[in-house]
């Protein structure tokens, strides 16, 4: 619809279409096809046929829409195409010792298997974007916030460094992903496979290694928790990717004004406002994926061997987190490519505070001279005065005691940086060589 076009990725959802299953779904009945025929379960003509058939097919997705309305599952209507195709002499052959569970879960999987290329791409170069960011200004000092106020000097490089390092987080997770949740799913009417008569777990094994997947111990149709483990990592990922749109919102604000994004959206009454739309959109999009996580977390519970109930509901779920993210991937991306940062709005912003972000620095100037908590009692009184009358806390402080301070040296924030230099270059430091600029 008009009022969420903006949220939408078309080269995600061509991934998860009703196009892509049902090319997913016969994909794993050719793979099962030429491993039963290999193993003499079904005539080898039949095999060659049946697989030949498949990758010639062009699916009347309608058909498959009225079957799913009538059957509960596709597959039904997907197979009554593909045995006409294959022939009355072999069509028989087809789905061999299998069930409609079987070829939708693996379908899935193999459909999943190929977002996740598509994400761990756009992850790298949103890395790439992030890593460049902070090594660039590692230097430049800003107001860290704290509960909205602020609170001492930091780097813009350090927060771009906070952008980063869940993202490499989540780039390792990722690659541990398909050993649980790309695995074959096979096991016939019951997860037995006794339709296969003692070769069940031959022709397991063989299909997995056909279709590249991990082979898990035994059928796991009633066992949702590596779904639900690549959905745990798309609501993650999301939620990291609304946190650095949430930073740029607060920073991008007329008042603040410390970050810019060029080519922002347009106002129908304001000509001069620039409306940060997809930083608003990527925070709408992680707590859609936050809510979504819980929804899909409640199909965990999957009553004995198949649950249609549990299973509706991932698909009510899963796609929609698969499509969130994304969306929530493409507009980082777009984001980093247009985010201009403005390091002397921030310099500006740090002077106006009038020595406020250095309380901290002079609680522990002094305590080096007077008990800490004469020390904190002092600068707090300095901070109302210097409140009351605009001026500068490190002047006020100056003048109300004869402790041997530098002062000159604690007045400039870029000595009250504490760890930040060993942070940044820890996260960089993290960044994959193939990555680093």
């Amino acid at each position: 619809m008009i009022l969420d076009a903006y949220l939408q990725d078309l080269e995600t959802e061509a991934l998860i279409s009703d196009a892509a299953l049902a090319t997913a779904m016969l994909e794993v009945e050719a793979a099962l096809a030429r491993v039963q025929a290999r193993a003499g379960i079904i005539p080898a003509q039949a095999g060659s046929r049946i697989a030949e058939a498949a990758a010639g097919l062009a699916v009347d997705l309608p058909a498959l829409t009225q079957g799913t309305i009538h059957d509960g599952v596709p597959v039904i209507a997907l197979l009554a195409q593909l045995r006409a195709a294959a022939g009355s002499a072999y069509g028989g052959y087809v789905h061999w010792g299998a069930t409609s569970q079987d070829i939708v879960d693996t379908a899935m999987v193999l459909m999943l298997r190929r977002v996740m290329a598509l994400f761990a791409g756009r992850l790298d170069d949103l890395i790439r974007s992030w890593a460049a960011l902070a090594a660039r200004h590692r230097g430049t000092v800003m107001a860290a916030r704290t509960r909205s106020q602020q609170a001492v000097p930091t780097t813009f490089g350090l927060k771009a460094a906070g952008w980063l390092a869940p993202l490499l987080r989540h780039r390792l997770r990722l690659q541990a992903l398909p050993a649980t949740s790309f695995a074959l799913q096979f096991g016939g009417a019951g997860g037995t496979l006794a339709a296969l008569d003692g070769q069940g777990h031959a022709v397991a094994r063989d299909l997995a290694a056909e279709l590249d997947l991990a082979l898990p111990p035994m059928p796991w149709h009633n066992q949702r928790d590596g779904i639900i483990e690549f959905a745990n990592w798309l609501a993650m990922l999301s939620g990291s990717l609304g946190k650095t749109a949430g930073d740029v919102l607060l920073l991008a604000q007329s008042e603040i004004g410390e970050l810019q994004i060029s080519g922002a959206g347009g106002s129908s009454a304001m000509p001069q406002k620039a409306n940060p739309v997809l930083a608003e959109a990527l925070i709408a999009l992680a707590r859609h994926n936050a809510g979504l996580i819980g929804v899909l977390h409640q199909a965990a519970p999957h009553l004995a061997e198949r649950d249609g109930a549990a299973w509706t509901l991932e698909w009510l779920t899963l796609p929609q987190m698969v499509r969130t993210t994304g969306a929530a991937l493409q507009h980082s991306l777009w984001l980093a490519a247009h985010l201009q940062v403005n390091d002397r709005r921030m310099g500006d912003n740090v002077a106006a505070a009038n020595g406020m972000l250095l309380a901290e620095a002079a609680v522990y100037a002094l305590a080096g001279h007077m008990p800490k908590a004469a020390a904190q009692g002092l600068v707090k009184d300095a901070c109302l005065d210097a409140i009351t009358a605009a001026g500068d806390l490190i002047g006020v402080l100056q003048q109300r005691t004869e402790a041997p301070i530098d002062w000159l040296a604690l007045r400039d924030p870029a000595n009250y940086l504490g760890a930040t230099e060993q942070f940044i270059d820890a996260v960089l430091g993290a960044v994959p060589p193939e990555l680093a600029g």
